[in-house]
């Protein structure tokens, strides 16, 4: 974990120390089948970047010159993410992620400085890993029913939450690295014929959870304007005109910006808005007031 979240005894972290702080972009990267998604590979740094491959859709970026791991397991995507971003001291040798476990997997997999020498982590995808962390989730002994020892489905998709959850969250703090994940995208109907966007991840706790837990979410998706040709781009703002999911904490990005992943990073990390401007809490003066509550019985 990075140093602001290791063991040892509390300490103040000054305010130059953590503006000196080199912190890593988390961010979810989704769109419907066929956008472009595992494309976006091509515009990041081959020497610099990671590809973790679970989905085994490399002919889009066959011709992408940098370094891949493929996983087909479980066990196998989780002792990478412990190998990506160290021990958690918050758990015990014994537990998934804590300094047991990652002396393990250095023992496994070599020592982790290895991994220096790569700024990002491209993860494609993490729709797959959901379903990879399922089949494992069922032969677990939590799965099955203590009174009749079948499968409990209850039990298999509670399993699969923590799982996912954990997996994630620990990602989510490697230091000093970007983390991108990448998911596909579907297009659902509710009760009353309205349309509406989500992730397409086993279990729900994921789903809902995940966004909380990154920093970016941007939706890739074409985009057809009354005149002219259709384009693709990114929709980066959680208000948006588009109804899709998208999220920025680094107060940098506009809500459509061009579909390009390296230069969404590079303008993350450039010149933040001033404090005037990222924090006007005005109302527009074309917004009107809401009706007055009416109280009943008074």
């Amino acid at each position: 974990m990075s140093a602001p979240f290791g063991g040892g005894p509390l300490r103040i972290i000054k305010a130059d120390e953590r503006l000196r702080e080199a912190r890593g972009i988390k961010g979810v990267l989704t769109g419907t089948s066929g956008i472009g998604k595992t494309t976006q590979l091509l515009t990041l740094d081959p020497q610099r970047t990671l590809f973790l491959n679970l989905e085994a859709g490399e002919l889009a970026v066959q011709g992408w010159p940098g370094d891949e791991i493929r996983i087909r397991d479980w066990e196998v995507a989780r002792d990478l993410a412990a190998w990506i971003g160290g021990a958690n001291p918050a758990m015990r040798d014994d537990q998934s992620y804590g300094p047991g476990h990652f002396a393990r997997v250095c023992a496994a997999f070599g020592p982790a400085g290895q991994l220096d020498k790569y700024d990002t982590v491209f993860v494609d995808s993490i729709s797959v890993a959901s379903r990879i962390c399922l089949q494992w989730c069922k032969g677990q002994s939590q799965a099955q029913s203590d009174r009749t020892g079948k499968p409990d489905l209850r039990a298999t998709y509670g399993l699969l939450g923590q799982e996912m959850i954990g997996w994630l969250t620990h990602l989510q703090h490697t230091p000093a690295k970007n983390i991108w994940l990448v998911g596909l995208l579907d297009r659902k109907l509710d009760d009353f014929g309205k349309p509406f966007f989500s992730m397409q991840i086993e279990g729900s706790k994921t789903g809902l959870e995940l966004p909380g837990i990154v920093d970016e979410v941007v939706t890739l998706t074409e985009l057809r304007p009354e005149k002219g040709d259709p384009f693709r781009a990114f929709i980066c703002t959680t208000i948006n005109d588009f109804g899709l999911p998208a999220k920025d904490r680094s107060g940098r990005l506009s809500m459509i910006e061009p579909a390009h992943l390296g230069r969404l990073m590079a303008k993350i990390r450039g010149p933040r808005p001033d404090g005037a401007a990222r924090l006007n809490f005005d109302l527009p003066a074309a917004a009107t007031a809401p009706n007055p509550p009416t109280t009943k019985g008074a």
